[in-house]
Parts: structure tokens; sequence; C-alpha cells
């Protein structure tokens, strides 16, 4: 591969775990919205497009040392923020840089989905961009209000419309333990609407950890109507877990995935398929089988 100091990341970068393996291009800093009450990822960046220069150039330098690559995401938080413009010259240069290039992905807000056109997007599919990764977090109107995300479950369901309609595949992230154990049921109950409504190709759970510089203003905005915030344990969110593979009934299947570092159970499987499967797995964990990750070995 390539050593950090010939592509001018700024750090620190993140990329879905799926992506580890990949190349990254850096096509934006930060997070355009940037005010997700449970997120600490991007609090120490200023939001800006890089210059289309700049990107071109750790494309060229990239293309030098790993010109078979055959994947790309571009990050950071969310470039498809981009004009429509400068993400298909983006994706053209990259096309023209590695031959055997199969798929650009990218993070993506539902506000980014929803701003812009079926044509926009089926412009910029055609140009390479395969799969957009989106978080949900959650699909009930006042989980969302309560964690500042910036969207409604009928914009978000407006976007993964959008996505799918251009032939852009979504992963989708939804947030275990983000109603606490007061409004779980509503957290649940509103993603597995949206879930039914907008299927995404894939679907991946958190599990929530606050960074101690975010749970002041977390819990702040959460409690501001008198509904206190406390936090679930395995077993609530193994009860989240159970009730959002039970009720989940999509119109397409949707490979499901908790595998990520954050999760008390891993699983995969795909929906509807291996739901019964999935279910005796959470059965065994809360019966106290040994499945459960331990929480040394959990992180975000």
């Amino acid at each position: 591969m390539f050593a950090e100091p010939i592509l001018r990341y700024d750090q620190p970068l993140y990329r879905p775990p799926s992506e580890g393996r990949n190349l990254i291009i850096q096509a934006t800093i930060g997070c355009s919205f940037n005010h997700c009450t449970f997120c600490s990822m991007y609090k120490a960046k200023t939001f800006r497009p890089r210059p289309l220069a700049d990107v071109f150039a750790d494309i060229d330098a990239a293309a030098r040392y790993w010109p078979d690559a055959p994947r790309v995401f571009l990050a950071d938080g969310d470039a498809l923020a981009l004009p429509a413009d400068d993400l298909a010259a983006i994706l053209d240069r990259l096309g023209a840089s590695f031959p055997r290039l199969k798929r650009v992905s990218t993070y993506a807000t539902p506000i980014n989905l929803a701003s812009k056109s079926v044509a926009d997007l089926r412009r910029l599919q055609a140009k390479g961009l395969r799969l957009a990764y989106v978080g949900i977090e959650s699909g009930s109107a006042a989980i969302l209000n309560r964690i500042r995300k910036g969207a409604s479950p009928a914009t978000i369901v407006a976007g993964l419309e959008r996505a799918h309609a251009a032939g852009i595949a979504i992963s989708a992230t939804v947030v275990l333990g983000l109603g606490g154990r007061q409004l779980w049921q509503e957290h649940i109950d509103g993603t597995v609407d949206v879930i039914n409504r907008a299927p995404p190709a894939y679907l991946s759970t958190l599990q929530l950890r606050l960074e101690d510089e975010v749970v002041d203003e977390f819990v702040a905005r959460f409690e501001r109507d008198g509904v206190a915030f406390t936090p679930q344990d395995d077993e609530g969110v193994l009860g989240e877990l159970e009730r959002l593979l039970s009720v989940i009934d999509p119109k397409s299947p949707v490979v499901f995935r908790s595998n990520h570092a954050s999760n008390c159970l891993p699983l995969a499987g795909t929906l509807p398929e291996d739901r019964d499967n999935l279910l005796a797995l959470i059965a065994l964990a809360r019966h106290g089988a040994p499945v459960i990750r331990p929480e040394l070995l959990r992180g975000l």
C-alpha cells in the first residue's frame, strides 16, 4: 500500500469498517451538519470542501502507488454534500486513474440525498458511485429531534427512495440504546417503520456509547421536556435488537449486521430469511449463553 504522507489526510480520519482495506480519498473535511448530540467524530473540524486540485493531486499520487485499487471511499463525513458537478469531476478522475475501479462509496446524510435530484444521483451512479453509508440512527421523530439529527422520518425515507431510484445502494445504521430505557420502544418501532417503507441494501446497528465531551449536551437535550435519559444495559439492548428483528418486514432482502465493535452481540444474516436464526441467538444471549462480547473488546 502507501504511507500516510503520500495522501494529505486531515486527521482524524473515519471510515466504515468495511472500507478498511480500500483506498480513501478525502474530498471534504468534517461533516456539513455536525450537530448530532450523540456524535463526537467531527467536533474538532470545521466543514469545508477540499479544493478540487488537492483532491486530484491525491488521486494522482494514490494511482502511482496502487494503480489496481478496486474500491475507493470518499471521506470525510458526507462528501455527498458537494455539488453534483464537483462530485462528477472527482468520479471522472477516479475512473480515469484506476482502470480496475469497481465501486466508489461515501458517507451521506439524509439531507444530502434529499437535496439532490434523482437525475443528479443517477449521473453520479453512472460514473461509479455505487454505495452510500447513511446514519438513520432512529425512525422516531421524537428521538431524531432529541438527538438534533436535522432530519425527520419523512426526510430519511425520501432520501433512501431517491438513492434507490438512482441505483445507489444504501448501507444504513441505527443506534441501539438511543431512546434510553424510557423511549426504547418508540425508538425501535419508528425505526422499523422507516426500514419497512424504504429498505436499504444493508442494515447495521451501533450500540450507543457517548464520549465524555458530548454527554452533557446529549442528556440535556434529551431531557429538556422532562423525560429522563436512563442508559440501556446489555439486557435492554438485546430487547431492542429482538424487537427490531422480529418486526422488520422489508419489501426486499436486507443484509443485516451487528458486528461493529460497539455492539454487545455480533450478528450477521439476511432479513427476513435468517430472522429465526438471529432471534434464536438473541434468546441464547438473554438466557446466559457466553456469546456476549466482553466490555474490554468494545469500542467506537
